[in-house]
């Protein structure tokens, strides 16, 4: 393998990798089977290549196409692929468990937010010199019989214990 060939590898595996990070995972999908492409996939770096490109291609919603990858994988010449190949495998393969509605989180879809400069995003001057910074802040009403109006004495024995410190403190001479 050339000297060049080598670069163009660690440039589409690093981009690879840094699109992942930052979740953008298509573009992650096309920079990792760039570099995949570039290395032979029988090789350790090889492998470790594909191994994010199975991350990726799970991230991006390319189920099927990370089943297949990890299951060649799994046949790796390298031992610690094929062992991490393995491991995927088993996970991508795993049944999914169904979650109540109300455990999960709704994310918004930030996608169709058209890329704009830095004032546009932050809003404009007029906008922010309408809002009132001294806006009333409505509290929430309690119905005070629900409360809890029991001493628990837990603030009894803490002044116990903090009065024994500093006395053994004055005690002592410290």
């Amino acid at each position: 393998m050339s000297s060049d060939t080598k670069e163009k590898f660690r440039i589409e595996y690093q981009a690879g990798k840094a699109a992942f990070e930052r979740g953008e995972y298509r573009i992650a999908v096309k920079r990792l089977e760039a570099a995949s492409a570039l290395m032979n996939r029988t090789s350790r770096l090889g492998g470790e290549a594909q191994l994010w490109l199975v991350t990726a291609y799970d991230a991006a919603g390319q189920k099927e196409e990370a089943i297949a990858l990890c299951q060649q994988l799994s046949r790796h010449p390298d031992p610690e692929t094929c062992k991490q190949g393995k491991r995927l495998l088993y996970i991508l393969q795993a049944p999914q468990l169904k979650r109540p509605e109300e455990w999960m989180s709704k994310i918004p879809d930030l996608g169709a937010i058209a890329q704009s400069d830095a004032k546009d995003r932050r809003g404009s001057g007029v906008a922010r010199s309408n809002r009132n910074p001294k806006r009333e802040i409505e509290l929430e009403e309690r119905d005070l019989t629900q409360v809890n109006t029991k001493d628990n004495q837990f603030i009894w024995v803490a002044l116990i214990v903090i009065g024994l410190m500093v006395g053994g403190l004055i005690w002592w001479g410290v």
